[in-house]
């Protein structure tokens, strides 16, 4: 099913540096070439309006429909033995749940897209109205999204599973008229249904509830729903339609005897999707995603990131609720006429930590690329990738990563052990998110692949104009950690603003660096360009005046043998500010003196970084708190650490963990209180403040 091989077709390839220079001085230049590779109701003239606001308007006389770009286009070229794509696969379906495996060819994919999408037309969806998407990893989330886009409508997916009061803020401020769900998610060990939490939301959400809900049912897992027929009106009663705040129906009902819909051409800057990311309010932020640079920029980044073509199989290891589900499961792949594959599972315990390699085997994948958290899961369950040799992973062009930073120790495992008989694999960490929607920062095999330096990200990608600025706002040398901004404007495909918030967008992302777009992240340039993303800014801990670096500190930890993962985080402290802590996770089936480990790490650390970097504490656990993409709830640890109050995330993957850390930071805390106080002669009042350990 395609994959094998580092041919690019015949494709020529370039320099980086002078790709990257051109798309700076002539973005406009640049830019054209790139819209070349879509095709436009009517072709932009203008390539960019600099004087837009809140931010600067990719191909703003353009218009375009995305669907008929991911689909339409490569079915009317034919089959393959007439030069298209019509009967070449588009999508795979791999549920390690169910065991389900479905193939879906262009032409197939198109048909149940264009039927769904008549559906929502039937049902009264317009161009411009939001469709909130809750559902699994099954291929209605896809075809979902390609019908809304279809049809000028504005898909907001939310992740499946997500609590009612999640969802709820999202209807909110998303005011769907539609609601597209399912029976219910699938995990190991857990079944979650999802129409009660619909339910729930519905009940919570304050503004004008949606029209109608679409359950797809799983009758092979979930107990079937049977819906309520619509009651005509009689003489004294008036319809259900006119009473009932949401009519509930089968999907298999919604789209029967639907008339497909063709595609509706949209404004290139017209919106195309809503994607909620976490906001330090609690309010969730609502970044919203053109049509035109949005097609641009994913076809650009598939051809000259990811080097992948027509006919080649990519697999993004992540979900449709998140931006890379959005970005490299649904929309880049299908763009270019490659295969994409979804997939339902998980790295380890379906059934093992070799379903990863299961998969890429059996469908000859060419590009996978998950997030560094999945590596260390699977490092941890199997440290000497033995399960791995199973599998002929021989079609594999690159693993990517990208989510967390990759730390040097886990590249270091993914080269030396997991792909040590392919060395013309390279493991690639690039750096990119929610809000800009691909990547900022990659190794770009399909330009010129570039030497790999562990711990960085590579170099920037072209259409991002990156910097790293103090807090004054002045370039820092290279070496000096810094806040990483993106100078204006932002290349296409990256956010146009907050839904419905202009005033938050700009505080948010504007106004600390003006002329720039904040990050969010720090980190610092080396000497020959390339970029160390070393965490949040608000993970910088600050100890004596100096700034550490969380990242670098964890980086050092996980170095030694005994590691699987850890998190770093700061501690109050008095005196210094702050005190560097680690939490740690070890490999599977080793053992450790805890007081032992504490000293290497400790001493680690100091070698690693320097004096400086003194490490306060290193404690043992059994796992850390992730969301469900696989970032480390490193603010939450923080909060329980200081004896701060929190709130739940409502991204956490496995609550339990979280319960289970703090249960163990506090009996630590409560221990090493009783014996300061015992060495003291004192006794530790109840309900007193924590203090910190000294």
């Amino acid at each position: 099913m395609g994959g094998g091989g580092r041919s690019t077709g015949g494709r020529a390839k370039h320099d980086y540096r002078p790709v990257y220079q051109t798309s700076l001085v002539d973005p406009a230049e640049f830019w054209t070439s790139a819209a070349e590779a879509i095709d436009w109701e009517v072709p932009p003239g203008q390539i960019v309006d600099p004087t837009a606001r809140p931010v600067a308007r990719w191909f703003p006389d353009a218009s375009l429909n995305t669907s008929f770009n991911a689909l339409d286009r490569h079915v009317r070229t034919g089959t393959a033995a007439e030069g298209g794509l019509a009967d070449r696969a588009a999508l795979i379906y791999d549920s390690a749940m169910t065991g389900a495996k479905v193939v879906f060819s262009y032409a197939e994919l198109l048909d149940e897209v264009a039927t769904f999408a008549g559906a929502m037309a039937r049902l009264g969806v317009r161009k411009g109205d939001r469709v909130v998407i809750y559902l699994p990893m099954i291929p209605e989330a896809v075809i979902a999204m390609l019908a809304c886009a279809r049809i000028g409508a504005v898909h907001s997916v939310v992740f499946g599973g997500f609590a009612a009061p999640e969802l709820a803020a999202r209807i909110d401020d998303a005011q769907p008229v539609l609601i597209v769900t399912a029976s219910g998610g699938i995990e190991p060990g857990r079944k979650i249904e999802y129409p009660p939490i619909v339910l729930q939301a519905l009940d919570l959400a304050q503004t004008t509830a949606p029209r109608h809900v679409i359950v797809k049912q799983r009758p092979d897992q979930f107990t079937p729903i049977t819906f309520a027929a619509p009651q005509a009106a009689t003489e004294t009663l008036p319809s259900s339609e006119d009473t009932v705040a949401a009519q509930w129906l089968d999907w298999e009902d919604a789209v029967r005897d639907a008339e497909p819909a063709d595609p509706v051409p949209v404004a290139a800057t017209d919106p195309l999707y809503i994607l909620y990311t976490s906001g330090t309010t609690g309010k969730p932020k609502g970044v919203v995603r053109d049509n035109g640079g949005h097609a641009v920029a994913l076809a650009w980044s598939m051809r000259n990131i990811y080097d992948v073509g027509p006919g080649q199989v990519m697999w993004a290891a992540s979900d449709v609720g998140w931006v890379v589900g959005h970005s490299y499961i649904v929309y880049a792949p299908l763009l270019v006429g490659a295969t994409t594959l979804l997939y339902e599972g998980k790295p380890v315990g379906t059934p093992d930590s070799g379903a990863f390699w299961r998969v890429v085997a059996e469908y000859g994948v060419r590009v996978l690329f998950t997030a560094p958290t999945a590596l260390r899961a699977i490092r941890k369950a199997d440290g000497e990738a033995k399960l791995a040799r199973n599998y002929d992973l021989s079609s594999l062009r690159a693993l990517f990563c990208a989510g967390e930073r990759l730390d040097p120790a886990t590249y270091e495992w993914a080269t030396g052990t997991l792909l040590a008989d392919r060395p013309d694999c390279p493991v690639v960490d690039h750096w990119w998110q929610t809000e800009t929607g691909w990547p900022i920062c990659a190794n770009l095999l399909g330009l010129q692949e570039l030497p790999i330096k562990p711990g960085s990200a590579s170099v920037p990608v072209p259409g991002y104009r990156l910097r790293v600025l103090d807090a004054e706002g002045n370039p820092v040398p290279a070496g000096t950690e810094g806040n990483i901004v993106i100078g204006l404007p932002m290349p296409p495909g990256t956010l146009t603003g907050l839904w419905q918030d202009e005033p938050r967008f700009s505080r948010s992302y504007m106004s600390a660096f003006p002329g720039h777009y904040l990050t969010g992240d720090s980190g610092y340039f080396d000497e020959d360009g390339y970029l160390y993303v070393l965490g949040r800014s608000d993970d910088v801990i600050n100890m004596a005046g100096h700034r550490l670096s969380a990242g670098s500190i964890e980086a050092a930890i996980a170095g030694h043998e005994a590691v699987a993962e850890c998190a770093v985080i700061g501690l109050p402290d008095e005196l210094k500010g702050q005190r560097p802590i680690a939490y740690v996770v070890l490999k599977e089936g080793v053992e450790v003196d805890p007081a032992q480990l504490r000293d290497e790490l400790i001493a680690l650390v100091r070698e690693k970084i320097g004096a400086i970097a003194a490490l306060h504490d290193a404690v043992v656990v059994a796992g850390l708190p992730k969301t469900r993409s696989g970032k480390i709830l490193r603010k939450t640890i923080r909060q329980i650490t200081a004896g701060d109050p929190y709130d739940m995330p409502s991204t956490i993957e496995d609550p339990a963990v979280l319960a289970a850390l703090e249960d163990q930071i506090i009996t630590t805390r409560a221990d090493e209180e009783a014996n300061a106080a015992a060495d003291n002669g004192e006794a530790t009042l109840p309900d007193s403040d924590p203090v910190a350990p000294s």
